[in-house]
């Protein structure tokens, strides 16, 4: 029997687990989910037959033993975390798969894992990961009828469902880790457009938006994305003109966002004072200047030139940040104290569903013509645990997991899912799980 070991369980890990769980008894496989916290482990085992519960620290002692006995180990860990479990995993001579970006220090891992005969195999859950498995599909279809690909552009957001909460007027609460949301953009972003390079440094990033529409499901506006130049050597895609990865966003998102982030409220550099006493409202104060007689909404009025009754003014309001509510914490960073505000508004109940919107645009010649590829893949939750963004995030890691242990994977070394051998099978399984990629030509 093959031991897998997933660490981390938190709300991106109950689809995984799930399918790891449901294909356990025909590919004789035993389940441990380990977690800091021992009850949440045991919730999302729930008592399952092949499956056992732990707690798992990746920086204590007794964490290489866990490592040791497993097989293949999956991280849903922080990625901080991830090149301590790459360690333990190059020690015990354990493959290791991620769903989170390639860090440079993972990257420095390649030649020694490979040496070892391991798989470390990163960026394979949504975004990135699905992201990148649709893309080449196309990419290397294009090609493969003589087309060469001058333009591709693609966005991704995990939102909540048209039919939740129709009063939110962000649109959005907190599918994924919501630190990771407030910090998102922290950087600078870069990309390629019409043959420039083109960057855009955090205090400018929502400020300049690609607007993007999807046929079926409306308009939205998207940012760029981190660095979107390190994958034209991925994609083989060394001699293109544009090329830009971004996040998705509802239209009016990214302009009462950017009122934020210029206030300061997104700092993580230092610790605030007299958080204890301080109210959302005080919170949001502290970044504007003193005036006798005007309001928090009059000072952002006149700083951000806003009308009093528009839209960015009504999504902060809808979000608590002006009301005389205590904010709860006894310390923090400006950071920590927004996400700590708009977790009141932003987690998702019980009941919501969220919703998976990926779009991609290859443009290309062929035969002397230019043409056009335009493709979007959605998915909507159940609920506010069995969500589309732990599907989409978990299936790959799964998939991949179960090919690897059926040895259909022959690389080694430090990877992402942008070869066939990896994105030809995960594709089709997620298609027939009900994920797959709409496409229409232009």
């Amino acid at each position: 029997m093959r031991k897998i070991l997933v660490l981390g369980a938190g709300r991106s890990s109950s689809a995984l687990i799930d399918y790891l769980i449901g294909n356990a008894g025909s590919q004789e496989w035993s389940i441990t989910v380990g977690d800091t916290s021992l009850e949440a482990a045991k919730e999302k085992t729930a008592n399952a037959n092949r499956a056992d519960a732990i707690q798992f620290d990746a920086n204590s002692e007794g964490a290489g033993a866990a490592v040791e006995k497993s097989d293949v180990v999956i991280s849903l860990l922080p990625p901080p975390l991830h090149p301590t479990v790459a360690g333990l995993c190059l020690k015990y001579k354990k493959s290791l798969l991620t769903a989170s970006y390639l860090s440079p220090a993972m990257k420095g891992l390649h030649s020694e894992a490979e040496n070892s005969g391991l798989l470390f195999l990163n960026e394979c859950g949504l975004d990135p990961g699905i992201d990148h498995m649709s893309a080449m599909c196309v990419i290397d279809r294009i090609r493969g009828e003589g087309g060469e690909i001058f333009s591709f552009e693609s966005f991704t957001g995990g939102l909540i469902a048209p039919d939740t909460e129709p009063e939110n007027p962000w649109r959005y609460k907190f599918t994924w880790n919501p630190r990771n949301v407030v910090m998102a953009g922290q950087g600078t972003a870069k990309f390629l457009q019409n043959g420039e390079f083109k960057y855009i440094p955090y205090q400018q990033l929502f400020k300049r938006v690609t607007p993007v529409t999807v046929p079926g499901y409306g308009e939205y506006e998207g940012y760029a994305n981190r660095d979107s130049l390190g994958y034209r050597e991925a994609y083989g895609l060394q001699n293109i003109q544009t090329m830009l990865r971004g996040t998705l966003r509802n239209k009016g998102f990214c302009q009462a966002w950017d009122i934020l982030v210029q206030l300061g409220c997104t700092e993580d550099s230092y610790q605030m004072e007299g958080v204890g006493r301080m109210t959302h409202h005080d919170f949001m104060n502290s970044f504007l200047g003193f005036h006798p007689e005007w309001s928090v909404e009059e000072k952002l009025v006149h700083l951000f030139h806003l009308r009093p009754e528009g839209p960015e003014l009504t999504r902060l309001n809808w979000s608590g940040l002006f009301d005389n509510e205590l904010i709860g914490l006894e310390a923090g960073t400006p950071a920590q104290i927004l996400e700590h505000i708009l977790n009141k508004r932003w987690k998702l109940s019980s009941q919501d569903k969220d919703f998976i919107i990926m779009w991609h645009r290859f443009r290309y010649r062929q035969s002397g013509v230019e043409k056009e590829i335009q493709a979007e893949l959605v998915s909507e939750g159940q609920n506010a645990v069995h969500t589309a963004m732990a599907r989409t995030v978990g299936l790959p890691l799964g998939i991949a997991c179960k090919l690897f242990l059926d040895g259909k994977i022959s690389s080694r070394g430090v990877r992402i899912p942008v070869t066939r051998e990896f994105y030809i099978p995960i594709l089709a399984e997620l298609n027939a799980l009900g994920i797959g990629l709409n496409e229409r030509e232009l």
